[in-house]
């Protein structure tokens, strides 16, 4: 599948992939503060954004997007950064293609396999009835007697366009992407990775706990977990300076 993917910056390749119900455009701003060091390839994963959708949907298939991806662009090694979903397709394509990563970031993701916890997330998606709700304010006012934070209520808005004038439509496969999360909330397969990898977690976040700890090492041994303060899951978004300050050190060193 040809993803769809965004530029910006010169130098080493540096590929950004976004998590579930995310695009390209929420890594805009570490990009262009990320594009004095590096040449910054932001792309949309299947049934996300931009790209195309399909029914079929898994990590090895995500996996084999992003590699055409990059042969298309020519890049035979990268810097690879993924947060959440995009972190665990990271982390596949580095088992697959150890030889095409020189560094791998994983951004607030573990390896093990986690409950199902996007139950209230996908109640508001659900709550907008594109074929009823034709402003963005309505939209945002239904999500909002589903999920508590505002800053989810505006990553959710952020999928909504005018596919033609009075019609609103969702960027992201629900359908696909609902039916498919067991299998997006699996684990990492077995199977020891060696590439220099930095995991970077939220504080507050319970993605990465400490007892999750032993067992990333063990799978990454030249791995290390930084944690950012007072962050959550979205760690890049609370913290961004601390987040890229983190990101430069261990790009750079």
């Amino acid at each position: 599948m040809r993803l769809h993917h965004r530029e910006i910056g010169e130098g080493k390749p540096f590929v950004i992939l976004h998590g579930l119900f995310g695009s390209s455009d929420n890594w805009q701003y570490h990009a262009k503060r990320l594009a004095d060091y590096f040449r910054l390839i932001l792309l949309d994963l299947r049934n996300h954004g931009h790209s195309p959708w399909s029914t079929d949907f898994s990590y090895p298939l995500m996996v084999e997007d992003v590699r055409e991806k990059l042969d298309e662009l020519g890049i035979q090694k990268c810097i690879m950064l993924g947060h959440s979903m995009g972190g665990k397709v990271a982390m596949h394509f580095a088992q697959h293609y150890p030889e095409r990563l020189s560094k791998l970031i994983v951004v607030d993701m573990g390896i093990k396999r986690y409950p199902m916890h996007h139950q209230h997330v996908l109640a508001g998606i659900h709550s907008v009835d594109l074929t009823q709700i034709n402003t963005r304010s309505d939209a945002g006012n239904n999500i909002r007697k589903h999920i508590d934070s505002e800053d989810v209520v505006q990553f959710i808005l952020k999928n909504l366009y005018w596919k033609e004038k009075g019609q609103l439509a969702w960027r992201m496969n629900v359908e696909v992407l609902e039916k498919q999360m067991p299998e997006i909330l699996e684990a990492l397969p077995d199977g020891e990775i060696l590439t220099q990898t930095l995991f970077v977690k939220g504080e507050l976040s319970n993605y990465v706990l400490e007892e999750d700890r032993a067992f990333i090492m063990d799978q990454f041994p030249d791995g290390e977990i930084v944690s950012i303060p007072n962050a959550g899951h979205w760690v890049h978004a609370e913290q961004p300076e601390r987040f890229l300050e983190a990101i430069l050190g261990f790009c750079l060193r």
